[in-house]
């Protein structure tokens, strides 16, 4: 609570709104500039849970962005995140396709960054091109408002969040989502970012194609049985 509150005072009194990026039912995200330093930084504010910001408050990965400080209070989550700078992958794609190197080397850091979510049990259940800021050579893999902690004794997931197109079948609760869940949406990515389109429309060709098949698979079973399966087979 008091992390809460003296969050939302520090950015009212020392920080400049620069622009709002989202805004929806659940809360908003915010650019803010800290007036002494210049610094930029990411501004969350929203309705639900900060347990997965919180486990990611010791994490240092160069493809995930830095979470320097998380409050909750009263089923609010304030939070203040680094600002990473650079295109969205949904940018670079509306000026074409990227090679399959391109492609399989932007796919590699993502498995990176799922590899560490989901050593902590934390699933993102939001991978697709707008959720990925590509900063120099490094992809960083960002918003996790829709992610959630594996919990073994759920059947299915407590709220339905995603994006139609990238969301796994289990994410509509025909189960408990999973790490096979953001695999599934890995490899709708890659197919889009060789083909401009979802895997169901045209599948990429090759090796590369069939990578993409074994992680659409709708039963979560037949997909790669964990992302650093699918990081060896890149």
């Amino acid at each position: 609570m008091e992390i809460y509150d003296s969050l939302l005072g520090a950015v009212c009194d020392e920080y400049d709104r620069v622009t709002l990026i989202k805004k929806s039912e659940r809360g908003e995200v915010t650019l803010i500039r800290h007036r002494a330093s210049g610094n930029r930084y990411i501004f969350r504010h929203f309705s639900g849970s900060s347990e997965v910001y919180r486990k990611l408050l010791t994490v240092s990965c160069p493809n995930l962005p830095q979470i320097m400080e998380v409050g909750e209070k009263e089923g609010k989550t304030a939070l203040l995140e680094e600002y990473v700078q650079g295109d969205t992958l949904g940018e670079i794609l509306q000026g074409g396709l990227l090679t399959a190197a391109q492609a399989k080397q932007i796919t590699r850091q993502l498995c990176m960054a799922l590899w560490v979510l989901h050593s902590l049990g934390v699933v993102h259940r939001d991978v697709k091109p707008d959720n990925v800021i590509i900063r120099g050579t490094e992809a960083v893999l960002i918003d996790f408002d829709a992610s959630r902690i594996y919990k073994n004794e759920n059947r299915e997931d407590t709220q339905i969040l995603g994006t139609t197109g990238f969301a796994a079948p289990e994410q509509y609760g025909l189960s408990q989502s999973d790490g096979r869940a953001d695999i599934y949406a890995l490899g709708v990515l890659l197919n889009i970012m060789l083909t401009g389109e979802h895997p169901s429309r045209k599948l990429a060709s090759g090796r590369m194609g069939r990578i993409v098949q074994r992680c659409t698979m709708v039963n979560p079973e037949k997909r790669y049985k964990n992302i650093l399966h699918l990081m060896e087979v890149l």
